[in-house]
């Protein structure tokens, strides 16, 4: 077995592997127009050949970085392997990204080809190509729209993969040549960082290291052949590389593409996956859509929700971990929980069959982690980064905490710097940044210790706690711990609040911003007949504003409870006239906050927030969905939020 695993080094050693010993499984699935396609190991292997076989006809060399654009689609996966046979690198770009953001990749790791899913990304390259001068070949899975596009630089996926076979028929050694020369040290990816606080970075993983880390999970979790996977999340996030490519490719199970981005809940019913993975703002959509559903249903049917949710959160987390002892009287009621609200609430969120989910990305709200363990989903947090492949922390079975992201994995070393940062030495490491020498020697030591970002610290049990950024942790003017993710995460936990950025380091007092989360508030106001024509309007309603404060007041009165956080309760708030949005600046592609970007663009709503005024008037300029940019004006309220003292949050309770 160990002798196998030494020589199966490379992704594309381990594609004819399961080519050969499984060759008729299915290895990935598409649905189109309604009707799932699947392709079985050894097919794949075949597609992959003929790609490869394409692109090194085109001129496509060892070492040369391909990028690939889109929704998960099973070609650009095999454009991924394709390019790791012939030793080059794939570069996957988020499929949302505007072509400004994708100019500087690709001038950065200076992108010669590219292979793209449909028309708005062909669309969004001929954009670039004056700025991108080495971009010179540009190959389209999806041919609609582009029946009339006569650029030289185009060639259609199809007409590459025959190009590839006319080359194999020629070279019939090549593609078996160029799989032997691969090497588990060769670059396997070039994924870049999202950017919150300046231009990307480059993050070069090495075969060795996501394989290695895709086999620590595969073991951990006894994951086989037999796992169902959904693909749903962006191809250029690392953890959709590592339990959607990289573990797949481990293990030898299959992955299913959903149709498109609204079909997801739908197609995972459908599939009924046993191996899950969603970041907490997926987790955080899926609970809004239960909670809105909820509160449409009958008076009965609320009663019933509310009563067995509570038998849930009082046992469901004791039973799944098999740990703790439980009444009988309290089996019984789960047991009938399980058959009325729980088995059918997981088959709505598509959970029936989950054996295993995992969270990660960014920081989970204990609520929103404890709802779905408590409703017997085996949700489970990990902790990692692009740097690190993912791989420093998960938590086990039968040791799950809500508040830690678990222990350090086997062969992972965690230690905590005096300033609080953490910091991690793995099998996993990222080798560098691309062309950024001077930033990799910011956070790699010679001896081989990342410096994370995070701060955090270990518990009596050896698990790591995860505060915040450890550039975000900061001090009210009182030297009150401020950490402002933390806040920001328990007003996520409402269904009515999308997103949320705090604001208090070196302030008297905290004050915060808030997002609504337009269906949930819309559907609450409906149910009330309050008129309303958009966002806009819907946010400034008094109304809305009340139903936020109630949420406000719930997160001071369980950060009153915490000693080292009772200082930092918002006192003001107010409620943003548009949604944070990544075309213009304000979060990055994978929704976290670009928290310096945010405050200095609003300086003028912050600093009413500290001057204690009742309203302003703010401007801002904002990024339509065809591209055009135009200027939203709205008069926003601010309002003030109850504050709690220790004693009288915990009588409250």
């Amino acid at each position: 077995m160990a002798g196998e695993r030494e020589r199966l080094d490379t992704f594309p050693r381990l594609l004819m592997h399961h080519a050969s010993v499984r060759g008729d499984r299915p290895a990935i699935r598409e649905k189109d127009l309604g009707i799932w396609q699947t392709w079985t190991w050894s097919q794949v292997a075949d597609e992959v050949g003929a790609l490869a076989c394409g692109l090194a006809a085109q001129g496509f060399k060892r070492g040369m970085n391909l990028a690939i654009i889109g929704e998960n689609r099973p070609r650009l996966y095999w454009a991924i392997t394709a390019a790791q046979c012939l030793g080059g690198v794939p570069v996957p770009l988020y499929q949302d990204a505007v072509a400004q953001e994708m100019a500087f990749v690709f001038q950065n790791a200076e992108i010669e080809y590219a292979v793209v899913e449909d028309q708005e990304q062909v669309d969004k390259l001929l954009e670039i190509m004056p700025r991108c001068p080495k971009l010179r070949h540009i190959y389209f899975d999806d041919p609609r729209g582009l029946r009339h596009y006569a650029q030289a630089e185009l060639l259609s996926y199809e007409r590459l993969q025959a190009i590839g076979r006319e080359f194999s028929g020629r070279n019939p050694e090549y593609f078996g040549q160029e799989i032997a020369a691969g090497h588990a040290d060769d670059r396997a990816t070039i994924l870049y960082t999202s950017g919150t606080t300046g231009q990307p970075k480059g993050v070069i993983l090495t075969q060795r290291a996501m394989i290695a880390t895709g086999r620590a999970y595969t073991d951990f979790e006894r994951l086989g052949p037999d796992e169902e996977m959904l693909a749903y999340l962006p191809m250029a996030w690392v953890g959709q590389n590592l339990f959607s490519y990289t573990q797949s490719m481990v293990a030898g199970f299959c992955v299913s593409c959903p149709e498109s981005t609204e079909t997801v809940m739908a197609d995972m019913r459908e599939v009924g996956p046993t191996y899950y993975f969603a970041p907490p703002r997926v987790l955080e959509a899926l609970l809004t859509q239960v909670t809105i559903r909820m509160e449409d249903a009958s008076w009965v049917k609320r009663a019933l929700y509310r009563y067995f949710m509570d038998v849930a959160r009082r046992v469901g987390g004791r039973l799944l971990d098999r740990r703790q002892p439980v009444s009988a009287a309290d089996r019984l009621r789960y047991w009938v929980g399980d058959l009325l609200l729980y088995g059918p609430l997981r088959n709505v969120l598509g959970m029936s069959r989950v054996r295993v989910a995992y969270t990660a990305g960014e920081a989970i709200g204990p609520d929103l982690f404890v709802f779905y363990r408590s409703i017997g989903v085996n949700l489970k947090q990990l902790y990692g980064q692009t740097e690190t492949t993912v791989y420093v922390c998960v938590q086990p079975d039968g040791a799950v905490k809500p508040d830690t992201v678990g222990p350090p994995l086997p062969g992972v070393e965690v230690r905590v710097a005096e300033d609080g940062e953490i910091l991690i030495r793995s099998p996993g490491l990222f080798q560098a940044y691309y062309k950024n020498a001077e930033a990799t020697a910011e956070v790699k030591t010679n001896d081989g210790w990342f410096h994370t970002g995070d701060a955090g610290y270990l518990d009596q049990d050896g698990h790591l706690r995860i505060i915040d950024r450890a550039k975000d942790v900061g001090r009210l003017g009182d030297g009150t711990l401020f950490a402002p993710k933390y806040i920001e995460n328990k007003l996520k936990f409402f269904p009515y609040i999308k997103e949320a950025v705090a604001f208090g380091h070196q302030r008297d007092r905290v004050s915060a911003f808030v997002n609504i989360d337009f269906d949930a508030v819309g559907d609450w106001a409906e149910r009330r007949n309050l008129l309303y024509s958009g966002y806009a309007d819907l946010a400034s309603q008094a109304a809305v504003y009340e139903l936020v404060g109630d949420c406000v007041e719930k997160v001071n009165r369980d950060l009153a409870a915490d000693p080292k956080l009772a200082g930092s309760q918002i006192h003001r708030f107010l409620i943003l006239h548009k949604e944070l949005d990544p075309d213009d600046g304000e979060i990055t592609r994978t929704r976290k906050v670009r928290r310096g970007f945010v405050a200095e663009k609003y300086r003028i709503l912050v600093d009413a927030l500290y001057a204690g005024e009742k309203a302003c008037r703010v401007e801002s300029q904002v990024t339509f969905e065809d591209g055009r940019t135009g200027t939203v004006g709205a008069n926003l309220r601010i309002a003030d939020a109850r504050v709690y003292r220790a004693d009288a949050a915990q009588k409250a309770a």
